[in-house]
């Protein structure tokens, strides 16, 4: 490459980029779809603000990336020029598996495929075509590398995966708890024993990162109107399925029809290359494009979602500390049975209920470790008064009913 690209984020100011693998690979079509996917799915219509991608976060942790190799090779961490393209490159592409709205139709579009088993797809596609520049990266990325805290950047309880995410989603959300000393703990990382660390005076900078986590787990990605709406969408598309599976007719774009008239398996992509092709030719924009046209749908549960999530008129949720006693799920569903002359199986598309998950520092993955100044290691949670508490270190569940506030 004759001279570096400077890309402006709002986030961190000027990222540059002076590698010509990467500066293609961010022209790849595979890459360029992530602009059209957003980062938080179906947040904005909670947080207008929070309309940012993929493709932008993708960039911002690559960025961080680069962060974290200067430090660590400053501290005289043995890091290659091959090895630090190859991080980049594992960091920049994490996320190009990831469908329309991000994590809300994952199991929905296509059952029992995670978008990391399409990440890899991906990958291995990216690989051929670069004549096998990725093995590296695609090694770091699966945890195939001997050198373990290159891995670690890309995926682990202090990866620049979610330094970033954290950072860039309290910006577009205007979510101040969000907030985190991201340059700091990158600042204070450390490799003992070919194993990620952080110096201890970036302890309470990790703490508040973990405390950010938790609120912005409750905030923002488990919000419960964001549930709602992200509810009211898988069911318009489980709808969609069941209309086609009974050869009625419905209008959509010819890619979103592939997903939707047979359940694809992973075994699918792997033995048929088309299909990757046409996943990567969906975005968000298929989606509304369907929510808007089905509007006018002659099936009513159809039309009648499209229009509730189109005009945002949402259904009403309940959250509760406890378990929903069956007795009270059965009373709505019976309301809403006469109200709107559903019948049993068909309720459940407009009644729904479910439990929510947070958890902001999970004990069984292994544990974020902390040098001391005489290069002692000490976990944690061994250090921190705050993970002795159960809403930080142990999964915190609440439990959910939604249904249309009117019964008409």
């Amino acid at each position: 490459m004759s001279k570096g690209k400077i890309i402006n984020d709002p986030v961190y100011g000027f990222i540059s980029i002076s590698n010509d693998l990467i500066f293609s690979l961010i022209q790849h079509p595979y890459f360029q779809r992530l602009r059209n996917i957003k980062q938080l799915g179906l947040t904005n219509l909670v947080y207008p603000g929070a309309s940012h991608t993929r493709f932008q976060h993708s960039l911002g942790a690559m960025h961080l990336m680069q962060e974290a190799l200067d430090v660590l090779k400053n501290k005289e961490i043995a890091i290659t020029k091959e090895e630090e393209e190859a991080a980049l490159v594992a960091i920049l592409l994490h996320d190009i598996g990831h469908g329309p709205f991000s994590h809300t139709l994952e199991n929905t579009l296509i059952e029992n495929v995670s978008h990391e088993h399409i990440t890899d797809l991906f990958m291995e596609e990216l690989n051929k075509e670069y004549e096998g520049r990725l093995t590296l990266a695609i090694r770091i990325y699966k945890n195939a590398y001997s050198k373990h805290f290159l891995h670690q950047l890309v995926s682990g309880q202090l990866d620049v995966d979610r330094l970033d995410y954290l950072t860039r989603d309290s910006f577009f959300t205007g979510v101040s708890e969000g907030i985190i000393g991201t340059e700091r703990i990158i600042k204070m990382l450390n490799v003992v024993n070919n194993e990620l660390v952080a110096d201890i005076k970036a302890l309470y900078s990790i703490e508040k990162f973990i405390i950010s986590r938790r609120l912005m787990y409750w905030q923002v990605y488990l919000h419960k109107t964001v549930h709602v709406i992200e509810i009211m969408v898988i069911n318009i598309l489980k709808r969609a399925k069941e209309i086609i599976r009974k050869n009625q007719a419905i209008e959509m774009p010819a890619a979103i029809a592939v997903f939707l008239k047979k359940d694809i398996r992973l075994s699918d992509f792997q033995q048929d290359p088309t299909i990757l092709q046409t996943y990567a030719d969906i975005d968000d924009r298929d989606i509304w494009y369907c929510i808007k046209l089905w509007r006018s749908h002659p099936d009513y549960i159809l039309s009648e979602l499209c229009k509730r999530v189109y005009y945002r008129n949402l259904f009403k949720i309940e959250v509760y500390d406890n378990e929903i006693d069956e007795s009270y799920i059965r009373k709505k569903q019976s309301e809403f049975i006469l109200s709107m002359h559903l019948s049993q199986s068909e309720v459940d598309y407009f009644v729904s209920h479910g439990k929510m998950e947070n958890r902001a520092y999970n004990k069984a993955l292994p544990s974020i470790h902390i040098l001391d100044k005489n290069n002692n290691l000490h976990t944690l949670e061994t250090l921190s008064d705050h993970l002795n508490h159960r809403t930080l270190s142990e999964s915190v569940s609440k439990y959910f009913l939604c249904y249309p506030k009117d019964k008409s």
